[in-house]
């Protein structure tokens, strides 16, 4: 026969498992939440057309451009047209808030706007 105070010893116990349902929402490590993208330092985010984005910061007075890739990072230098910076592959047009980027046959961004300036 099982006595009664043994019983009421689970019922603290069966209420904090009850309350673990929630958890999830509070958990950073929780796979529900989505990741927070990247965001490099001191740069200028571009969001082109079909979502695609880049970041550029600016280098030695705005003689380079260190144009920033989700998996890469690339040095482009001034050109002699003054809104362009390349590197003989990648050429990065900036007309104030407005951008274009070709980088080989696989990257044309087209359309691009300055969004955001990270700190």
């Amino acid at each position: 026969m099982s006595h009664p105070s043994r019983n009421i010893n689970w019922i603290p116990v069966l209420l904090l498992l009850a309350g673990c349902g929630s958890v999830d929402k509070y958990n950073p490590f929780s796979e529900s939440k989505p990741a927070e993208p990247w965001k490099p330092s001191n740069a200028t985010e571009y969001l082109c057309e079909g979502n695609k984005r880049f970041f550029v910061r600016m280098l030695d007075k705005e003689n380079a451009a260190w144009l920033i890739y989700p998996d890469r990072e690339v040095r482009l230098e001034k050109s002699a047209a003054g809104n362009s910076y390349t590197n003989s592959v990648a050429i990065l047009e900036i007309n104030g808030s407005e951008a274009t980027l070709k980088d080989g046959a696989t990257i044309d961004y087209q359309a691009c706007k300055a969004v955001a300036v990270t700190k």
